[in-house]
């Protein structure tokens, strides 16, 4: 067995696990592997933000009666390039797949599928229902609403979500442009790693309870208070704002789902019974349906980039997707996902909690 600090978990048992937690809690086996998927494709990829590190708050959700875990979205109304979805308070992963899957056929009939869904859950990393269009030849873009933690410009109170956005360009030998941001400084999952760990955050990711920014990661979680993408207006915070609100609109006021104050807050203990009726859009397009070619230029469009010159020489200009490329292949040769202490130390309470088999290492 591997040191408990950094064990580097078997994929296949990090995902056997997820599967357990939730089959506990009598979710469909389909379900749980969906939502398997979906976490460990996000430590997978390094975005430890959003893997295991959310497990619990879906689990708690399910138990308290907040989620559905056995719920089937619905279509609600459509044409042949654009549906709206009911998820019926289902797993965000459940709906997304749902969605994209709708999205993915009207794109191969028509050239685009724009699929809307309201009473969605978390959805887990944006790039996950990107990617799963790209992997079918097409372009892929998700987006969606979320809890009220962003301050807008000039504010001092939270009144939009980290509102992520995500689009995923196939390019040839597999050398896609994958794109998966918050429109906020950082996601607040990323704050609530550096809390685990008990480590300062950067001057411009969040602020503390009283308005003024802070560097103290648990200040900053307990206020929620994050800047946009751009940090204060000096620096141009206002466009991380603007962003943020263009997902919401395309999100949640499209859909009917809540929007802007009216999301529920997400608690980690589930104390919150606030169905969060969360407004999610997914979209495929044809690239095929306009110039050919597409995939053989974005190689092309992807190596100018790279090749540019860069401002130091030990780190060279990255596309979207480059990092979590490295973090994937770093991943395979090791065996496994490393996961930190803390994070190791929360697994096995939620093991017993739930109890099921506890996670192992190599």
């Amino acid at each position: 067995m591997a040191n408990l600090n950094r064990a580097i978990i078997p994929i296949a048992e990090a995902q056997r696990f997820i599967v357990d937690c939730f089959q506990s809690l009598k979710v469909p086996v389909s379900h749980a592997k969906l939502m398997a998927d979906l976490l460990v494709a996000a430590d997978y990829r390094g975005h430890f933000s959003h893997g295991m590190n959310r497990l619990e708050m879906y689990l708690n959700d399910i138990q308290t009666g907040t989620m559905d875990g056995a719920a089937v979205p619905t279509t609600i109304k459509e044409s042949p390039a654009t549906a709206w979805v009911n998820g019926n308070n289902g797993l965000g992963a459940v709906v997304g797949r749902y969605c994209m899957d709708l999205a993915i056929k009207k794109a191969k009939n028509v050239g685009v599928g724009w699929v809307c869904a309201n009473h969605s859950n978390h959805y887990g990393i944006a790039g996950w229902h990107s990617i799963y269009a790209q992997e079918h030849g097409l372009i892929g873009i998700s987006m969606t609403n979320t809890s009220p933690v962003l301050c807008p410009t000039r504010s001092k109170s939270a009144a939009l979500g980290t509102n992520p956005l995500s689009l995923a360009a196939p390019a040839t030998n597999g050398d896609s442009l994958v794109l998966d941001m918050a429109t906020t400084s950082v996601a607040i999952g990323k704050i609530e790693v550096q809390r685990r760990k008990q480590a300062p955050i950067p001057l411009g990711w969040a602020l503390d309870k009283n308005g003024n920014q802070t560097t103290d990661a648990a200040e900053a979680f307990d206020a929620s208070l994050l800047l946009p993408l751009g940090g204060m207006e000096v620096t141009s915070g206002y466009k991380g704002y603007g962003l943020s609100a263009v997902v919401d609109v395309l999100t949640g006021v499209s859909s009917g789902a809540s929007f802007a104050t009216n999301v529920r807050r997400w608690t980690l203990d589930g104390s919150s019974h606030e169905e969060a009726n969360l407004g999610q859009v997914f979209i495929a397009v044809d690239p095929n349906c306009f110039a050919p070619g597409f995939e053989t230029r974005m190689t092309e469009f992807n190596g100018i980039l790279r090749n540019l010159p860069p401002a130091d020489e030990e780190k060279p200009v990255l596309v979207p997707g480059d990092p979590e490329h490295a973090h994937m292949v770093k991943v395979d040769k090791e065996g496994g996902i490393r996961y930190h202490e803390s994070q190791l130390a929360n697994l096995d309470e939620i093991a017993t909690k739930f109890n099921v088999p506890k996670i192992g290492s190599l």
